[in-house]
């Protein structure tokens, strides 16, 4: 745990108690701070006062009494509304902020000699991955790695700080909004397309948040920022005539006067006075297809930023294992593959498998994000049959109308366990691919639960594949 300065006898109200709400509480408290929580479920309540913590309901608390409000990323701050606490605080003058901005200033306020280096990854898509690679290489270099944010541990829940380590962290969108002082090392931005439009008023309002985590960074410090989309392009020119920092541009099949960047699947380093040749990504089995280039590029360039050697850094890409939900391989039933993409909860991330493998038994819905999956009609082709879940089941089917067979279903089971069916009574190879291009929220409480689903359903089908193989 990392305790909390610059709160010593403040009082906090921590409203939200997941994950991320209860390790700040408890990071505040650490620290020296006196808490106030409140969550609207009773469950989150009870598992509060279970560890100790104070509960206070924050709808008839006396705000004139508190000095911040700790809230929870997913808890609205600006749109489609603000949540009541939100009112509440600016009403009373109190402070807003997230567990990242309360790591920002626990940074600030240590010893300049023992203070760890930061890396922040935030983007559309491929920041788990990302994040979780760049840890690895970092790692494989013989540094200290601590991962967390937006994947893994709450930030806060992290080891505590020392001299040598490196902290690398995935950021969301809505981390950032409600971050000001975090000043990073390195910090990437790998892409920018449409999604959580509702909670940021638009695209840009979302940009703008993305773009945050360039916020307080100083001559010594690395931008890296992907150029394959308009509004990252725009972004990187702006930072290059404006930012102190250095900005390395990343790209996934652009060749490139500066920054990183892979051609036909080489790693091109161009960021010193001639461009090498640093790794051939065909041999890093777990960043399969053009996305992962990116990722492979914003990891390697970011790894320079925080002390890894190029050599390090370019053998460690070859060694990665591959991110949980994200094209994991789970299992293999006869001649059908299932590959788990939870990880894709948007039309945007699912095309990213979709693009790396042949053809596939397509597995998809939840709760649909705006622009549903049009942006995949060229992809339609590779798809043996769709079968379709959740509230996105209706539209899906609609937009797949005459390009593939389609079905829908109760729930994963029922799709899986048709899929395989399907597959099974194919010809050669075959792909199950859980790639939904939705949230999760109808049916589980996020995506990593969707996966964990998926996988513990393959592992069942493999246990009796003859009970559901077509007779």
């Amino acid at each position: 745990m990392i305790p909390v300065r610059g709160f010593e006898g403040k009082r906090v109200a921590v409203f939200g108690l997941a994950r991320t709400g209860l390790t700040a509480a408890r990071a505040l408290v650490a620290g020296g701070a006196h808490v106030a929580l409140w969550d609207e479920k009773p469950a989150a309540r009870e598992a509060a006062a279970k560890e100790g913590l104070p509960t206070v309901d924050l709808a008839t608390a006396d705000w004139s009494g508190f000095d911040a409000l700790m809230l929870s990323p997913g808890v609205p701050l600006t749109h489609p509304t603000p949540h009541w606490t939100v009112d509440r605080a600016k009403a009373a003058g109190v402070e807003i902020l997230g567990d990242v901005e309360l790591f920002a200033r626990t940074l600030a306020a240590t010893d300049a000699w023992k203070r760890p280096k930061v890396a922040a990854i935030t983007g559309t898509n491929g920041k788990s991955t990302t994040t979780a690679l760049l840890g690895h290489i970092v790692s494989e270099a013989g540094k200290d790695a601590r991962i967390g944010g937006n994947i893994g541990a709450g930030i806060l829940g992290l080891e505590d700080m020392h001299p040598g380590a490196v902290y690398v962290l995935e950021l969301s969108s809505y981390q950032l909004d409600l971050t000001s002082s975090l000043r990073c090392d390195a910090a990437v931005l790998l892409n920018v397309s449409a999604d959580h439009l509702e909670r940021h008023g638009g695209m840009e309002g979302y940009v703008a948040a993305k773009r945050r985590v360039f916020r307080n960074q100083g001559r010594g410090d690395v931008a890296v920022v992907g150029v394959d989309d308009p509004w990252c392009q725009r972004i990187c020119t702006e930072l290059t005539a404006a930012s102190p920092a250095s900005v390395r541009p990343i790209s996934a099949g652009k060749a490139m006067g500066r920054g990183v960047y892979a051609l036909d699947g080489i790693l091109y380093d161009a960021t010193g006075e001639r461009t090498v040749a640093v790794a051939d990504l065909a041999r890093a089995v777990a960043l399969p297809g053009r996305h992962n280039w990116q990722n492979a590029a914003a990891a390697y360039a970011a790894a320079l930023a925080v002390g890894v050697s190029s050599a390090d850094a370019a053998q460690a890409l070859l060694t990665f294992p591959g991110l949980a939900h994200r094209m994991e391989d789970v299992g293999r039933i006869g001649n059908v593959r299932f590959v788990n993409d939870s990880k894709a909860t948007n039309a945007d991330a699912a095309r990213q498998a979709m693009t790396a493998i042949a053809g596939f038994h397509w597995i998809a819905g939840g709760v649909p994000k705006a622009g549903g999956i049009e942006s995949l009609t060229d992809l339609f082709p590779k798809v043996a049959g769709a079968y379709l879940i959740g509230e996105a089941a209706p539209e899906f089917e609609r937009t797949l109308k005459g390009a593939a067979p389609t079905g829908r279903y109760a729930d994963l089971e029922a799709a899986t366990v048709a899929a395989y069916r399907a597959a099974s009574a194919a010809e050669g190879e075959q792909t199950v691919l859980l790639s939904p291009a939705c949230a999760s929220f109808d049916h589980f409480p996020d995506f990593e639960a969707r996966g964990d689903a998926f996988r513990a359903i393959v592992h069942n089908l493999a246990a009796e594949p003859a009970r559901h193989a077509v007779k």
